[in-house]
């Protein structure tokens, strides 16, 4: 297929509406450079040039499907501190609503610091709680989504398993987007896979899938089964392998695959690369486009985002330069 077939989705992203649900994640960096290493443990002494906040996770998502031109909705859990402020500025600061931005006293924000030196990430340290939500907030997230779902054209589950995505709220947010024939795409964690059955598609990376098939081997006969299997438990219309240097894995009914190569001339950081992949997936199918090249303009998206240092959202017009001159 033609490259240039594909931009013709890309200029209806813009139509699109995508309700995101899952786990929030405020990203903050630390930039700084190394010149020696510490006379009290050996370990590098990072000077501290500068710090940057950003949306991961569930928050990650919204902000690439911004990005590319997309409208969102978005609905998840932070707490009453610090990092829940932060949090919020940073989304207004990138227009993303937050109607269904739910607080709990009982968690803290989950916060992920990340130390960088020279392009390098050197360590990284998480502010979490992973337990399930309360009873009550299950339900209150299934309000939002049963408010949401009649103008949405897809929905994401982006699960970090950071307690949001409990089994009522998959339950409950499947049911819905099959009445109102909403197709559903999820970012899964291993330990939930059961709880994805009767998604249209599930975007495990390489690992996940071998691990959620319990399958094991390194080669290409292997990967195909885990993607058999995979396909074959959930019920999904698709299984969308992501391979990082190997590109994707794509597997629809009656048995096809499709090996999609990467496209990334340059990896320097795969953080949030998966969240990327899911947000470009969901307003191609907003858009119209069949699940191949709704793929294929996911793997593009993926090859620009490894590009870049720390959590980043690509843009419409990345897209088209990188679709336009692959």
């Amino acid at each position: 297929m033609k490259t240039d077939a594909l931009l013709p989705y890309l200029k209806k992203f813009k139509n699109g509406k995508v309700l995101v649900i899952g786990d929030l994640i405020l990203d903050h960096y630390i930039w700084g450079q190394v010149s020696r290493i510490s006379p009290e443990a050996p370990v590098p002494v990072v000077a501290v040039a500068s710090e940057t906040l950003q949306l991961g996770g569930a928050a990650n998502v919204s902000n690439n499907i911004k990005a590319l031109g997309g409208r969102v909705d978005l609905c998840g859990v932070i707490g009453t501190d610090e990092g829940s402020r932060q949090f919020l500025q940073v989304l207004e600061g990138q227009g993303i609503g937050h109607d269904g931005i739910l607080t709990d006293r009982a968690r803290p924000t989950t916060k992920k610091t990340r130390v960088v030196a020279h392009s390098q990430q050197l360590v990284r340290f998480d502010l979490e709680r992973c337990e399930a939500i309360s009873g009550a907030l299950e339900a209150r997230i299934c309000q939002y989504v049963a408010t949401c779902i009649r103008s949405a054209s897809v929905l994401v589950v982006s699960d970090y398993a950071k307690g949001v995505v409990t089994p009522r709220v998959m339950t409950d947010v499947l049911d819905l987007a099959h009445r109102h024939h909403v197709p559903v795409i999820v970012d899964p964690k291993v330990p939930h896979i059961s709880r994805y059955k009767g998604a249209t598609v599930i975007t495990p990376n390489h690992l996940e899938a071998l691990q959620a098939a319990g399958v094991h081997g390194e080669d290409e006969a292997t990967l195909l089964e885990a993607g058999r299997q995979l396909f074959q438990r959930l019920g999904c219309q698709a299984i969308l392998i992501t391979r990082g240097e190997r590109g994707m894995s794509l597997f629809e009914e009656g048995g096809r695959v499709t090996h999609i190569p990467t496209v990334a001339r340059q990896v320097f950081d795969v953080t949030g690369a998966g969240d990327t992949v899911v947000a470009t997936l969901a307003l191609a199918l907003a858009a119209g486009a069949p699940m191949r090249q709704a793929a294929m303009l996911a793997n593009y998206a993926a090859g620009v985002v490894v590009g870049m240092v720390g959590t980043a959202a690509v843009s419409a017009a990345q897209l088209d330069e990188a679709i336009s001159h692959g």
